[in-house]
């Protein structure tokens, strides 16, 4: 049985070491809660459906008002959480979707992008405010195509583009993060999922970042190894297979 907010089966004292993953049950947040979860955290997973070897499920409730979604899940993550504090969030949620300005789905699409990327990563900042430690770890999920002009995918380069602004904002002065805490993007060109795999079979993975390099990368942060400064973003850059993580001039 999966478990939500407010029925804990395994209690957030388990481990001394916490962390949210916004988004669990997509590819990548999937393989965060692994990861982390091998290395004896305590993970609670934030989707629309459960993750069933996180620790604690959030169920997200589809809403198109975004402070309805938003006081839900800071609701529940406070009631999950009560005066426990986690050391590391990670938003990876989010999502694609293509179109110029004169598609007929480019208002859609722009709103799901919004949704998927804005919104995740606005409730997860606010969650850092209340729940993270001090000098504990956001991330947020950026996207390389997004320091510049993305005329083909305008919706989804204008929503990450937002959260650049936003990382870089939890940085700045007065931005309400905890003593010490970083916030740091990561900037991916195209992420090595199953999915891509199959709507893109003739492309070549080895320029593709491995999943297991994100999650490993997040956990040495995480622990304050290599950890970027509060603002970078970081791009990740991937060639035969191997990847490096370079901050964005």
């Amino acid at each position: 049985m999966p478990l939500t907010a407010g029925h804990s089966a395994h209690g957030v004292n388990m481990a001394s070491n916490r962390v949210i993953v916004y988004g669990g049950r997509g590819a990548l947040g999937s393989k965060c809660v692994q990861f982390f979860r091998s290395k004896g955290w305590w993970v609670a997973s934030i989707d629309m459906a459960a993750n069933d070897e996180a620790n604690e499920n959030v169920i997200v409730k589809l809403t198109e008002c975004f402070s309805e979604q938003a006081g839900q899940v800071t609701t529940d993550v406070a009631q999950l959480l009560g005066e426990q504090k986690v050391d590391a969030i990670l938003c990876v949620a989010g999502g694609w979707a293509g179109g110029n300005c004169s598609s007929k789905d480019f208002y859609k699409n722009t709103d799901l992008m919004w949704k998927q990327s804005v919104w995740t990563s606005t409730i997860s900042s606010h969650l850092a405010a209340r729940h993270l430690k001090s000098g504990g770890l956001l991330t947020l999920a950026g996207a390389k195509a997004a320091l510049s002009g993305t005329g083909g995918m305008m919706g989804y380069g204008m929503a990450k583009a937002a959260v650049h602004q936003l990382c870089q904002s939890l940085a700045a002065k007065n931005s309400g993060m905890p003593q010490g805490a970083a916030a740091v993007a990561i900037l991916p060109v195209t992420l090595d999922t199953p999915m891509n795999r199959k709507f893109m079979p003739d492309a070549d993975f080895g320029s593709w970042t491995p999943l297991e390099y994100i999650a490993e990368t997040f956990f040495s942060w995480a622990t304050g190894e290599n950890r970027p400064a509060s603002g970078s973003l970081m791009q990740l850059l991937t060639s035969g297979g191997e990847t490096q993580a370079v901050a964005a001039q």
